[in-house]
C-alpha cells in the first residue's frame, strides 16, 4: 500500500491525533470507550484517524480502533523526520543539562 510518508509523519505529531494514538498505545479500543476518555466525538475520532486508516497504520474494526504496532514502529525507524526530531530534542537536552 503507498501513502505519503510526509502526511503520515504530519499526523503523527500533530497534537490532535496523537492524543488519541496515545491512548491506542496500550491496546485496541472501543471508539466509545475513545470519545468518553477524550471528550472528541466518535465520527471526529473517525475522521482524524482517517489518513492513518487509509495508509493502515490505524485498523478499524466496527466500533474499535487499534494500531498496527509493526507498521508504525518500521516507519518510524526509516523516517527521517522522525530521527531529525529525536536528534534535535536530544541535542536540546544535552544544552539544558
Amino acid at each position: 500500500m503507498s501513502f505519503d510518508k510526509s502526511k503520515i509523519a504530519e499526523d503523527l505529531f500533530n497534537p490532535e491525533i496523537s492524543i488519541i494514538m496515545s491512548e491506542l498505545e496500550s491496546g485496541p479500543k472501543e471508539s466509545v470507550y475513545l470519545s468518553s476518555s477524550l471528550g472528541i466525538v466518535e465520527p471526529e475520532i473517525k475522521n482524524r484517524l482517517s489518513h492513518l486508516i487509509d495508509a493502515g497504520f490505524v485498523k478499524f474494526n466496527n466500533a474499535s480502533y487499534c494500531v498496527d504496532s509493526e507498521k508504525l514502529a518500521k516507519f518510524m525507524e526509516n523516517d527521517e523526520n522522525y530521527k531529525g526530531v529525536i536528534e534535535g530534542l536530544t541535542e536540546l537536552d544535552s544544552y539544558l543539562n
